[in-house]
């Protein structure tokens, strides 16, 4: 096939194409996965292709291979590293062709490269910076990463980090681009000249669902203080290990086959009757009992301990309903319909 030839087929004409070379059955895999405009797109250029050669599913083939390869060496190493890569693979000129095909419609997050930084390298390099830039930053970076640096920045900030990430809304182009030269971490590209959306409760939700009990705690009680509406509306929010009240029983009795007796017996030692009343009503007669002289026998245990206890086991009750083994009704949270 002659090299101009690939201009020929528009990108929805392409699209159909692949769906016709890797067959019916992964075909079929990939439509599920799209939503019902994109198939119904999909469904009309493939009814409009008139006649697709062996040659030009080979090329539509090959230039998503591509594509895909640019894509993960763009993610693993950015752009420049991909450029480089694949000039030593394809050449130069197809190489360049290949990025600027991806970079013309994929914008790159802001600071995308200290995304990919160590969280304990990242915390040095930003810990003392004013706390609006670090909640800026935190506010674009993965929750676990967030959480880790939140974790370890200085106790007096960690509220005011987390209560400047709730209540960040919109951030212009300009404000990024500054801070991004201030911290000497220029983007490749920044394509989309749009206002981008980060920080928000939700955000900091997600970052304080991944930070350790102990932090998560203590963050909260400061914005109380401060700020107690912000707190309310972000505690409405997130689960907690006092939250376990609020399972049916159906759903305790689902997370008790995940645990471990002796996290659930630390765990148990420093909270509410009521709480440890909702897991051995749930549990038989001889377990609870077994339960109870666990944590007679274990005596007394550090509170770091009893925290990270409680914090496993709210990450398996937070993974059951991310799998949707479980639902979690929330405070504020209409009652569930049976």
């Amino acid at each position: 096939m002659a090299a101009g030839q690939k201009s020929e087929f528009s990108g929805k004409q392409k699209a159909a194409i692949f769906l016709l070379a890797i067959g019916n059955e992964v075909g079929a895999e990939v439509m599920k996965k799209l939503s019902e405009s994109e198939v119904d797109t999909l469904t009309y250029e493939i009814a409009r292709l008139d006649k697709v050669t062996p040659e030009d599913k080979e090329m539509v083939l090959q230039e998503f291979q591509e594509l895909m390869m640019a894509q993960e060496f763009i993610t693993k190493g950015g752009i420049d590293q991909a450029r480089a890569i694949l000039e030593r693979a394809l050449g130069t000129q197809k190489a360049i062709d290949i990025v600027n095909r991806l970079t013309s419609s994929l914008q790159v997050r802001p600071f995308d490269f200290v995304r990919r930084q160590d969280p304990s390298q990242l915390l040095n390099f930003i810990q003392n910076e004013h706390p609006q830039t670090i909640a800026l930053i935190l506010s674009y970076l993965d929750p676990p990463k967030s959480a880790l640096i939140l974790s370890s920045l200085p106790h007096q900030i960690q509220a005011d980090v987390s209560r400047r990430i709730a209540k960040m809304d919109r951030t212009s182009p300009e404000v990024l681009r500054e801070v991004e030269r201030v911290l000497e971490r220029k983007l490749s590209t920044l394509s989309n000249e749009d206002y981008t959306s980060a920080g928000g409760v939700e955000a900091i939700v997600e970052v304080l669902n991944n930070v350790d009990r102990g932090t998560e705690k203590s963050i909260i009680e400061a914005l109380e203080e401060e700020d107690p509406e912000l707190a309310e509306e972000i505690k409405k929010k997130m689960f907690v290990f006092e939250d376990i009240v609020l399972l049916d029983d159906k759903a305790i009795q689902k997370t008790l086959r995940e645990l471990d007796n002796q996290d659930l017996a630390k765990a148990l030692k420093a909270v509410d009757t009521d709480v440890q009343d909702k897991i051995f009503k749930n549990m038989s007669k001889r377990a609870a009992s077994l339960l109870r002289e666990d944590m007679e026998f274990m005596g007394p245990i550090r509170l770091k301990d009893v925290e990270e206890a409680q914090q496993k086991i709210v990450n398996i009750i937070r993974k059951l309903e991310e799998e949707g083994e479980i639902v979690v009704a929330r405070a504020g949270e209409d009652e569930l319909v049976q």
